[in-house]
């Protein structure tokens, strides 16, 4: 098993988890209503790629 030999800087550690940064979800606008919403999903006014799928 790898032994650490030496004690990493703040600056080595920041530097290695700079890509550990959340996403922010990717939105769409609903072209009904004009609601963002998240790609792929229905809407909150029950429209799908633009046709209505839930009477609400």
């Amino acid at each position: 098993m790898a032994v650490q030999q030496r004690r990493n800087s703040k600056t080595r550690k920041a530097k290695r988890r700079t890509h550990y940064k959340l996403a922010a979800p990717t939105l769409t606008k609903c072209p009904v209503c004009g609601e963002y919403k998240m790609a792929h999903r229905m809407c909150e006014c029950g429209s799908y790629k633009g046709e209505n799928v839930v009477e609400k």
